[in-house]
């Protein structure tokens, strides 16, 4: 296991810092970071920066409020390089876009679109603020105001339309249960509060 001070700092004195949503596995930005933004990553469990343009630290979302939390940091191989995994509290890119990498490259095969993980971690995330905030008109405010007994009656109401849809062969109208069982079924995680992070951990131990 290393620390601080045995990673290959080189002459430039920092490292390049990929930051991953834990939750969906999500790029988010790649930054710098000098021995002293880890300290201080570490004594804030959020992530702190080396600004190159600015020659200071930066700590993410000191001014925005996009702060984000840290949950893991791990060093490649040659220990010159380290991915940050967090959980983002907003945007990680300064134009407002939830991730830094959204410009396609010509030449290249166009994106596909979001992952599975990127879509459920966005889903979790405007759940939890319908929750929080309850506005009006929201078919999610509206559950769960109707409290946890219905929001688990719908999982197993859409869980059973699933079954039906794919037991009569129709793809679309699978798809479009299965959509709905996993949208209420994230409103169930949201009530229990139990977040997706606790979901795929679980997940991952499972593939040993």
């Amino acid at each position: 296991m290393s620390v601080i001070e045995e990673l290959e700092w080189g002459e430039s004195g920092l490292l390049p810092a990929v930051v991953q949503d834990a939750a969906t596995g999500e790029v988010l930005t790649v930054a710098y970071v000098n021995r002293e933004s880890l300290r201080r990553t570490l004594e804030l469990g959020e992530t702190v920066f080396y600004s190159r343009s600015r020659g200071a630290l930066w700590h993410k979302g000191e001014t925005s409020g996009h702060s984000q939390e840290v949950v893991s940091l791990m060093a490649d191989c040659d220990r010159d390089a380290v991915v940050i995994r967090v959980h983002p509290k907003g945007p990680a890119c300064h134009t407002g876009a939830r991730s830094c990498f959204f410009e396609e490259v010509e030449g290249f095969r166009p994106h596909s679109g979001p992952s599975i993980g990127a879509v459920l971690g966005e889903l979790e995330r405007v759940i939890r603020d319908r929750k929080l905030r309850r506005p009006e008109g929201s078919y999610t405010a509206r559950l769960f105001e109707r409290g946890r007994n219905r929001i688990l009656q719908k999982v197993g109401e859409e869980a059973t339309e699933t079954v039906v849809a794919a037991m009569s062969g129709d793809r679309s109208e699978t798809i479009k249960e299965a959509s709905d069982l996993l949208f209420h079924l994230l409103v169930a995680l949201v009530e229990l509060d139990i977040p997706l992070a606790e979901v795929a951990a679980e997940l991952e131990s499972r593939r040993k």
